[in-house]
C-alpha cells in the first residue's frame, strides 16, 4: 500500500494537535494539597522569602 500525502489542512491539524498535548502536559495546576504544596527548597520561595524580608525592614 502506498502512503498517502496527508492535505496541508490535515498536517496542519496534526501539528497543532501534537503542541496542544505538549502544552497540556506542561500546564500544571498548583492547588492545594499535600502532593502539590511547593518545596521550601525552591528558588521561588527562597525568592519570595528575602522579598518579604526586605518589605518587613522598608
Amino acid at each position: 500500500m502506498a502512503v498517502t500525502r496527508l492535505k496541508r489542512k490535515d498536517r496542519r491539524n496534526k501539528t497543532f494537535a501534537k503542541l496542544d498535548v505538549k502544552n497540556l502536559k506542561l500546564a500544571t495546576n498548583i492547588e492545594l494539597g499535600s502532593r502539590s504544596r511547593q518545596s521550601t527548597k525552591d528558588q521561588l520561595a527562597k525568592n519570595n522569602a528575602i522579598l518579604a524580608q526586605l518589605t518587613a525592614k522598608a
